[in-house]
């Protein structure tokens, strides 16, 4: 099974796609753009991209790469995001020093930016430390720990995994703010070759509305009306055309033919209706 992921080796995506399909060989890509491109390519069977976060909210770039692209989404998981300061090893000479300490000397921290506005917290804790943003989390342990200094004044902001991989020490563990940290992840195949699920409980959906009185209001009232449950919904401008939006919807079924008869009431309000994926609801981890 070969999985696209932005991001290097470590990073939470990383993460997510060994979760869902342990063993699999993992492809890193630096942008997320090159991650559909790999997919649509036939480089990769799939992609594993996070959609949104917990606290941070949606990952608006996937959004439009969703419906731009001719992909299926398949599955969605929610993984736990745990924040660690990692290090580098301790150097000669410093086996006296406690890992407070060890901070204290520390200078810059360097993250993903929503990485390290999760953890404000830690940094108003200790002011010595100047947040420095990085493309990616585990990009940055790996940056730190090739450095030719070593990294002995700086840090980074990762998961345990990103620590292992490139051999840093864990100096502070679950530094966020915020217990309550999860992010969302699709499972993302190509058209016409994602499988749907037969225990698929919940369906994307995006469409647009003609500019007028009433229409979104029409178009949302399918959902209640054919008896759904609407988990969520978002808009994205449509590009090149100012003031006009793409709504993205999820929504659980309360039968077997509910997404049907849903999407088929809807375009009788929409300009443009698309079905992203129809998948299992994903349960909240441990």
């Amino acid at each position: 099974m070969r999985i696209a992921i932005q991001g290097e080796a470590g990073s939470f995506s990383h993460e997510a796609a060994l979760s869902l399909h342990p063993g699999a060989d993992i492809h890193s890509c630096a942008v997320s753009v090159e991650v559909f491109e790999s997919l649509l390519s036939g480089q990769v069977d799939a992609a594993v991209i996070p959609i949104e976060n917990s606290l941070a909210g949606p990952v608006a770039e996937h959004y439009d790469l969703l419906l731009s692209s001719a992909v299926w989404v398949e599955r969605e998981s929610l993984l736990r995001i745990r924040h660690n300061l990692v290090g580098a090893p301790q150097s000669p000479g410093e086996e006296h020093l406690s890992l407070e300490e060890r901070i204290g000397k520390l200078q810059r921290v360097y993250s993903h930016p929503v990485a390290l506005a999760q953890c404000r917290q830690f940094f108003l804790r200790h002011p010595n430390l100047q947040s420095t943003p990085a493309y990616d989390t585990a990009g940055s342990v790996k940056r730190l720990l090739g450095s030719p200094s070593g990294g002995q004044d700086e840090a980074a902001i990762a998961s345990a995994q990103a620590a292992s991989l490139y051999g840093g020490e864990i100096l502070a563990a679950g530094i966020e703010d915020n217990s309550e940290n999860f992010t969302r992840f699709f499972v993302v195949r190509r058209q016409g070759e994602g499988r749907l699920a037969e225990d698929a409980d919940k369906v994307s959906v995006a469409f647009s509305v003609e500019n007028r009185p009433g229409s979104l209001v029409a178009a949302l009232g399918v959902f209640a009306e054919s008896g759904t449950n609407l988990t969520k919904i978002e808009s994205r401008p449509v590009h090149g055309q100012p003031w006009q939006y793409i709504f993205y919807v999820d929504y659980q079924l309360s039968s077997p033919a509910g997404p049907d008869q849903a999407l088929q009431r809807l375009r009788a309000h929409c300009s443009m209706v698309r079905e992203l994926g129809r998948y299992r609801t994903a349960q909240r981890p441990g």
